[in-house]
């Protein structure tokens, strides 16, 4: 019974070797697609104005792409086009409703530890740029941007070599006076040349 547990053993410590010589050497460039989920709850527009209504969370479109120099080391790029989101606000000017909307970019620096062949965990650093625009108010529009730390951590398999899936969270810069939250969660595709 010993021998063939160390056999077992073995065989699996060879097949770990073995597919740890297949990992990526090369380097590749990927393009991606997602769905990120985002707060849009906020307390305040500006000054006297309160929010009494919101979306709440929110399906945003997101698109990314990168270069990995190896199976470690790479850059990302991406863009989150902001859903619009209804909110009611009360002034000391009567009750109203309005609709946020924005974007987002980041630049980042990604670190990638491969588990196996399928499986693999990674964080990205870098920076970010966020727009926020406030419309349909029946009072002065109002927009706001700002650049900042970009974060992320997340998830991702591979059901071929070319093919993935991320699950990700990510961190863009400080939370926002209104619009959609700093924070996302975001679940998408993508495709390795």
């Amino acid at each position: 019974m010993k021998k063939h547990i160390v056999a077992l053993l073995a065989a699996t410590a060879a097949v770990s070797a073995a597919q740890a010589q297949t990992v990526q050497t090369q380097p590749r460039a990927y393009v991606g697609v997602g769905v990120a989920s985002i707060d849009h709850t906020y307390s305040s527009v500006n000054n006297g104005i309160a929010v009494t209504d919101k979306d709440g969370y929110n399906g945003n479109a997101k698109i990314f792409g990168g270069y990995e120099v190896n199976q470690t080391w790479g850059v990302e790029a991406g863009y989150t086009d902001l859903n619009k989101a209804d909110f009611s606000y009360v002034t000391p000017a009567g009750n109203g409703r309005g609709k946020a909307d924005g974007s987002q970019y980041y630049v980042a620096a990604k670190g990638n530890y491969p588990i196996n062949d399928q499986f693999s965990v990674y964080g990205k650093l870098g920076v970010e740029h966020s727009q926020r625009k406030i419309r349909d108010t029946g009072i002065a529009d109002i927009s706001d941007s700002n650049t900042g730390a970009y974060a992320s951590v997340g998830l991702q398999y591979n059901f071929t070599p070319q093919v993935g899936v991320i699950a990700e969270y990510e961190r863009y810069g400080k939370d926002k006076d209104f619009g959609a939250k700093a924070d996302a969660w975001t679940i998408g595709a993508r495709y390795s040349f």
